[in-house]
């Protein structure tokens, strides 16, 4: 039997305790192993059903269309070094030095820093090691948009001396059926490969809840992504960061194994910093600019100052004038507060009398749905 074969079984339900799971994984590998060996073929696909699911859901089509992917795609028999070899790991662009969140923030950032540097002491000194063979830290950054979390990976990476590995939703997807889960392997086998700080954005996309009652292709490959996922983070020695705006998506598996930090927007005390590393020494400003007053307008992240500082001086050359003045700049940052789309997080509570509104709309549709299916497989069958 050739151990080195990589087979993968999806579609175990949730429901289904791991211990049974893992025994009927086993004896199935085990089975198609031999078969293989028998058969001498390189490759097989299996679909298990019952037949009336099969014939449901069109099993031989179903067969065809995954042979035809397979021919498109030149990738798909790629080993993980091998795909590994597309992600590339880089220095971080930015310092902790540049790093401005509020003071608690930080702490947590730093005592993160402290347990990365204190590794080699616990787990291989101490011996530590037995009894958690790949120790790790996985960071979760949850927050707002503009609050520091992309900035304050890179400065962590730069605080460890590590390379960083920037990979989003969209690097990891593809169009391609089963694809997603070998281009997460890859990541992080490039992560290990480069002693490379994981930084992941974008993460509700992966780590949201997985799904059940799947029937289509493209949810199941988005369960495979997300317990491929799982599977990686267990195995990984290194660091991992991910990054999100969304974290109440988040499947409670991932919650237990990372250490979650909270990006606010940034305090006065925070604001003012920024204000005044956004202003550089050539910007010609009027004797009234002081970066208190900036700071005291509130509900603004470092991008939206960064922004403001940039609408400004480009209207202040664009009139022809000569000083950026305290109003140009309060105007600025009010004008991009103004346009700033408002995520569903900051939506308003919607009344009683408008959820059951909105319910009794979603029956109807539901209702519709139906009916109209009843009457197309009337068709058919007549």
């Amino acid at each position: 039997m050739n151990p080195n074969r990589d087979i993968r079984i999806l579609g175990i339900p949730d429901s289904i305790p791991e211990t049974i799971a893992a025994v009927f994984r086993s004896r199935l590998i085990t089975a198609v192993n031999k078969f293989l060996d028998q058969t001498n073929l390189e490759n097989i696909k299996i679909i298990i059903g019952t037949a009336s699911d099969l014939q449901n859901t069109n099993g031989e089509n179903y067969l065809s269309t995954e042979s035809e992917n397979n021919k498109e795609n030149p990738d798909n028999y790629l080993s993980s070094e091998k795909r590994a070899s597309r992600y590339k790991s880089g220095r971080p662009i930015f310092d902790f030095e540049q790093l401005v969140v509020p003071g608690e923030v930080k702490e947590d950032l730093l005592l993160a820093v402290d347990l990365i540097e204190l590794e080699p002491q616990v787990f291989d000194t101490w011996g530590l090691r037995k009894i958690e063979p790949f120790p790790r830290t996985a960071l979760n950054f949850y927050g707002k948009p503009g609050t520091g979390k992309t900035l304050a990976a890179h400065a962590i990476a730069s605080k460890i001396n590590r390379p960083i590995l920037v990979a989003s939703y969209a690097q990891i997807e593809s169009m391609y059926h089963g694809e997603g889960s070998k281009n997460i392997e890859a990541i992080f086998f490039a992560a290990e490969r480069d002693n490379a700080l994981l930084f992941i954005d974008e993460a509700d996309s992966l780590l949201s809840k997985r799904l059940t009652n799947v029937t289509q292709g493209s949810e199941q490959a988005i369960n495979s992504m997300r317990s491929q996922l799982l599977i990686c983070l267990e195995k990984f020695r290194g660091v991992v960061i991910f990054s999100t705006n969304l974290i109440e998506n988040y499947d409670k598996a991932f919650e237990t194994r990372v250490r979650n930090i909270h990006f606010p927007l940034p305090d006065k005390t925070s604001r003012e910093e920024i204000w005044k590393r956004h202003l550089p020494t050539e910007l010609p400003l009027a004797k009234d600019v002081t970066c208190e007053q900036l700071a005291e307008v509130e509900d603004v992240c470092g991008r939206d100052i960064k922004n403001a500082v940039i609408d400004a001086a480009m209207r202040v050359a664009r009139k022809d004038k000569s000083i950026v003045e305290l109003s140009d700049l309060l105007d600025s940052i009010e004008r991009i507060k103004a346009a700033r789309i408002k995520d569903e997080a900051d939506s308003e509570e919607l009344s009683p009398e408008e959820k059951a509104k909105i319910s009794e709309e979603i029956q109807a549709s539901l209702s519709n749905e139906e009916q109209e299916k009843k009457e197309f497989d009337s068709l058919e069958a007549d």
